[in-house]
């Protein structure tokens, strides 16, 4: 289902303190931060050529964020620089002195980070980026999953050193306890979603998020004529519209905000002009999208800088996961998660309605960027749904 943006506050520049955060200079900042990284490179973008003909259009490009700091996911890029950023904050209040990158292996700021600890509510990429970023500067994170993660997912986290915390319900449940305990016991929340008085932190994640249009603008062979991009609470794809309105204004590319048609909690806030919690349904095989209460900053974001919202569904996800994994010959072979080929999930759905298709303005001419968010962050999952393995994909 399609929705075109018809918010009052469409295509006005973004707020000052969003703009300072996702626009030029905030993603300045984070360039200049992943420089510092160790084992921090840019990740692949792919020219699909044979696809994009394929789909009658005129040119396809992938951003494989499945190869993003031994995380598989873009979600790498946020947490962890969220808590990178406040154990700084931190050690240069109690040391009185600036603190940045090049401190952290430093003795007196490891042992302020160690007396902190980060809590969070994760479906499983999120949680991994903020316990290796408490991994990276020595201090302590707890993390809450809901029932639906599996326990692949949890292992993964686990394995950087997170204690596990499996609470009963959605991931909206997840989010609540990890904000209760963290407020009884004093740590600190490194959400990805936002809630009103808590809006700082989130920002600075999805300021990480920020690094992917850098980086596809640096490589991409000229600007795209549409973006489409998943969602779940809205972080990513607010961060990068916002990259696309600060960068390009009226001349950007036409933003569509794909989602599942099972969890579309920002679909149905655009529809209504305002935020909404939707009813929690059937679950969605986009695990990782399966959110039912918008983040209200991204929604700020997204109101001014996003052109449509679609919905997809779940045998879209896993047609887009297949479509990856067996290319086009001369395409190559992308492993690309559930919610991962979600992007792409939602250019097949706009191609195959004619209205859809018109509405979008998609065509011979289009030359569409997608996000590959996630790889094959379940394999036995991603086995399941492609009939391969990760690694046989990947091999070519």
């Amino acid at each position: 289902m399609l929705l075109i943006n018809t918010h009052p506050e469409y295509g006005h520049d973004l707020d000052p303190a969003d703009r300072a955060t996702l626009g030029p200079e905030g993603a300045a900042a984070i360039a200049r931060h992943l420089a510092r990284r160790a084992g921090h490179a840019p990740t692949p973008l792919h020219a699909l050529p044979g696809l994009a003909a394929a789909l009658g259009i005129g040119g396809l490009h992938v951003k494989d964020e499945g190869q993003r700091l031994g995380l598989g996911s873009f979600k790498a890029l946020g947490g962890a620089y969220a808590v990178i950023r406040l154990v700084q904050e931190a050690a240069a209040e109690r040391l009185g002195r600036a603190v940045d990158d090049a401190d952290l292996g430093d003795p007196a700021v490891r042992a302020v980070a160690a007396g902190m600890t980060f809590a969070c509510a994760t479906d499983g990429n999120h949680g991994r980026s903020v316990a290796q970023g408490a991994q990276l500067v020595g201090a302590r994170s707890v993390v809450f999953v809901h029932g639906g993660v599996s326990d692949e997912r949890v292992a993964a986290i686990a394995r950087f050193g997170a204690e596990m915390v499996r609470v009963a319900g959605t991931y909206d449940d997840s989010i609540v306890e990890a904000a209760r305990v963290a407020a009884e016991k004093g740590w600190t929340v490194v959400s990805d979603t936002s809630w009103e008085g808590y809006e700082r932190i989130p920002a600075l994640v999805m300021q990480g998020y920020t690094a992917i249009a850098q980086e596809a603008f640096a490589a991409l062979p000229e600007r795209p004529s549409h973006v489409f991009v998943q969602a779940g609470v809205g972080g990513i794809a607010a961060a990068l519209a916002a990259q696309m309105l600060t960068r390009f204004g009226a001349e950007r590319p036409f933003f569509t905000v794909v989602e599942p048609e099972l969890a579309a909690c920002l679909f149905e806030a655009a529809r209504q002009g305002r935020p909404v919690k939707i009813a929690h349904g059937a679950p969605t095989v986009m695990a990782m999208l399966e959110c039912y209460d918008p983040s209200p900053l991204a929604l700020r974001v997204l109101y001014r800088a996003a052109d449509a919202f679609l919905t997809v569904a779940d045998s879209d996800a896993v047609e887009a996961m297949n479509r990856l994994a067996r290319p086009v010959a001369g395409d190559p072979a992308i492993v690309a998660g559930e919610s991962g080929a979600a992007g792409l999930a939602g250019l097949l759905a706009a191609l195959r309605q004619p209205e859809t298709r018109a509405a979008l303005k998609l065509d011979r001419s289009s030359r569409v960027f997608l996000v590959n968010t996630e790889g094959a962050t379940d394999p036995a999952r991603y086995a399941e749904l492609v009939g391969l393995s990760p690694e046989a994909v990947a091999a070519g």
